[in-house]
């Protein structure tokens, strides 16, 4: 069975003052229907970026190279779609109703002069313009409820300044469904509403919330994947969350992906000296001193020509600036982009 999406070197490039830079490079993966998949690394190593070029949110003047699959429908005419190859048009009918988004800082991705509601139904509108007003504010209001949002007829009349950040999220949650496509098979504005995206991009969506809500929000997007079937694309830098969420993790690093493998595997037995390294600087709860990572990430305008990490790597040798590794296989669907990947597995075993 075909995944649901698949990217075959997918690659960004931006125009800046001193010329092109890269910061997503020949990244590859698949998405099983209703899995999750973590996106993990620092800020600046094209998380974000990449997600953008899935939603076709790119900044002017960008360029796009690769494929990025997406399985059609049950009963579709077309059974797959390069959503990189869309036209305008296309990308537009595409993005709310087969792939949406969820953005990290709420405040800003909503627009603070109009009610929550509104903004709500004008992404239901986009997808399904011949419900009646009636029609629209049910599926707003059946939105908001399976976002769990308490008291949804009151949160929609109010503006955004007015909900809590959780609230806020929530209510981005709620929108980025609320467009989802209906079953092939029913026109209904009731089967509509409980409809969903096949798959949600989730960027960064706990960061801006304290602990206590970020724990409501990611048990909801685990309730939401369970009762819907969602396929989850979740993006962050926190290895803590990812592992509440991910069924599987890729680690990138200065636009690439260095590591990716199953969840569990990746976070007990890490191939990559990057990823062990973001690990032993992550806060537990058991007393430890944190490492941090020495030195910062490299400038996307002055890569080195090998391994980007090797500056950093506190394994590295003199072949590591030779050339970029491939990603190499150390056990079943675990891959890193390491020299080292068959020593560093062997000490992991023992």
């Amino acid at each position: 069975m075909a995944p649901l999406l698949e990217l075959r070197g997918l690659t960004v490039e931006l125009p800046t003052p001193s010329g092109w830079i890269c910061p997503v490079d020949e990244v590859s993966f698949t998405l099983e229907t209703g899995e999750s998949l973590g996106l993990v690394g620092e800020s600046g190593s094209g998380k974000s970026m990449l997600a953008l070029a899935l939603m076709g949110l790119l900044p002017s003047g960008a360029r796009v190279h690769g494929e990025a699959w997406l399985a059609g429908p049950k009963l579709a005419r077309s059974r797959r779609v390069n959503l990189l190859a869309l036209s305008e048009r296309e990308r537009v009918a595409t993005r709310g109703r087969d792939v949406a988004m969820i953005f990290q800082e709420p405040m800003t991705a909503l627009n603070p002069v109009m009610r929550v509601g509104a903004q709500i139904a004008e992404a239901v509108r986009a997808h399904s313009a011949s419900l009646t007003s009636g029609e629209v504010d049910r599926r707003v209001l059946a939105a908001l409820e399976r976002a769990a949002v308490p008291e949804p007829a009151l949160r929609a009349r109010q503006y955004p300044h007015q909900l809590s950040g959780g609230l806020r999220q929530r209510a981005m949650i709620a929108m980025a469904l609320a467009a989802g496509a209906s079953q092939p098979d029913s026109e209904h504005p009731v089967a509509a509403a409980h409809s969903a995206p096949r798959l949600l991009i989730a960027d960064e969506p706990t960061t801006a919330l304290d602990v206590t809500v970020q724990k409501q929000i990611l048990e909801l997007l685990g309730t939401l994947r369970r009762d819907l079937g969602l396929t989850l694309l979740f993006i962050t830098h926190d290895l803590g969350v990812v592992a509440q969420v991910a069924d599987r993790i890729a680690v990138t690093y200065a636009g690439r992906i260095v590591e990716q493998g199953p969840a569990q595997e990746v976070l007990l037995r890490p191939l990559h000296p990057y990823t062990a390294g973001l690990l032993r600087a992550s806060p537990k709860l058991v007393r430890h001193k944190l490492e941090p990572i020495p030195g910062n990430v490299p400038s996307l305008r002055a890569l080195p020509s090998g391994c980007a990490f090797e500056p950093r790597c506190p394994l590295g040798r003199i072949e590591c600036a030779a050339a970029m590794p491939e990603l190499r296989t150390a056990g079943p669907e675990h891959r890193a982009r390491c020299i080292l990947v068959e020593d560093i597995a062997e000490k992991t075993v023992r």
